[in-house]
């Protein structure tokens, strides 16, 4: 931007005597200056919606100004912990992937302590009762397992058996026993006298084996996570 400069000095053409020739006012001069005037005007920039180029500089605003008036980076820099201020009320909660460091190091305000270690933030939720206040803590990462059904499957093994019975007019004596397979005696078998029907075990053998589903034991139960740094602002 340049300013308007004169190229003629009007004024003194005043002090001098008539007759002097430089005494009058000359259509070039006059030009000249609405030459000036135009080139000055037109290197300024507009008051609505101006663009600027170069390195427009601007008066800097005091510390905590609130008004419309230009914030310049000087003003930024200096008043960056205020801003971060409003940003990071008491309560928040400043996450960082990679930094251990304090926030208040890095961030230039407020008063800062580890917060959450080990465990993942979740929704308020006034419906829940395990969900309904701030800092509400529950859950285990050792559940040994989640609730889950399980199946069985059975085997079952009869190796053959037989049934004894007793007749008294077969051929035989009163009270001998057959064996019902054969139609044939028994050996070694004696009378009761009741004429009831022996009884005897199956041999039928049953095994019912349990499948197991889940897993069981300590960490087995964590959703998936990822590990950050964060930090809970109390001052």
């Amino acid at each position: 931007m340049s300013n308007y400069v004169k190229s003629t000095n009007f004024a003194v053409k005043d002090t001098l005597i008539t007759g002097d020739p430089d005494k009058k006012i000359k259509g070039t001069e006059i030009d000249s200056e609405y030459n000036n005037i135009a080139t000055a005007v037109n290197s300024k920039a507009n008051t609505a919606s101006p663009t600027l180029t170069g390195t427009p500089l601007a008066p800097t605003a005091s510390s905590g100004t609130n008004t419309t008036q230009i914030a310049t980076t000087a003003f930024v820099q200096a008043n960056k912990s205020l801003i971060l201020d409003a940003v990071y009320p008491v309560g928040s909660i400043y996450i960082n992937a990679i930094s251990s460091t304090n926030p208040n190091t890095l961030l230039g305000f407020g008063t800062w302590a580890a917060f959450g270690a080990g465990r993942v933030p979740v929704g308020f939720d006034a419906a829940d009762p395990l969900f309904d206040s701030a800092e509400e803590t529950g859950g285990s990462k050792d559940a040994i397992v989640v609730s889950h059904n399980h199946t069985a499957s059975s085997s079952v093994s009869d190796p053959g058996h037989r049934h004894e019975f007793r007749g008294g007019n077969a051929g035989g004596s009163p009270g001998t026993y057959y064996q019902a397979s054969s139609g044939q005696p028994g050996p070694g078998y004696s009378y009761s006298g009741d004429g009831s029907i022996l009884s005897s075990t199956t041999g039928i053998t049953v095994s019912t084996d349990v499948n197991s589903t889940g897993s069981s034991g300590t960490n087995t139960n964590l959703q998936p996570y990822i590990t950050v740094y964060m930090w809970k602002r109390t001052a």
